[in-house]
């Protein structure tokens, strides 16, 4: 159960990045932190997930669906 609560949390921050990448492109200030910190947090969480769900499949915390309908 904790480890799908980590991927939901993880999922939620992922998305909180890309928001806040997109408020920093609009934002016209000089002293703005750069866009890309977010984007590359965003890449790496989504790299975290895609990791963490591939060793929940592997030993069997989390298991496919088998059938897509």
């Amino acid at each position: 159960m904790i480890f799908k609560v980590v991927l939901v949390v993880l999922a939620f921050l992922m998305i909180y990045n890309l928001f806040r990448a997109g408020y920093m492109m609009n934002k016209n200030e000089k002293n703005k932190p750069p866009m890309s910190k977010y984007i590359g947090r965003r890449v790496i969480i989504s790299g975290l997930i895609v990791l963490l769900m591939a060793i929940g499949i592997l030993t069997g915390l989390i298991t496919p669906n088998p059938k897509p309908f």
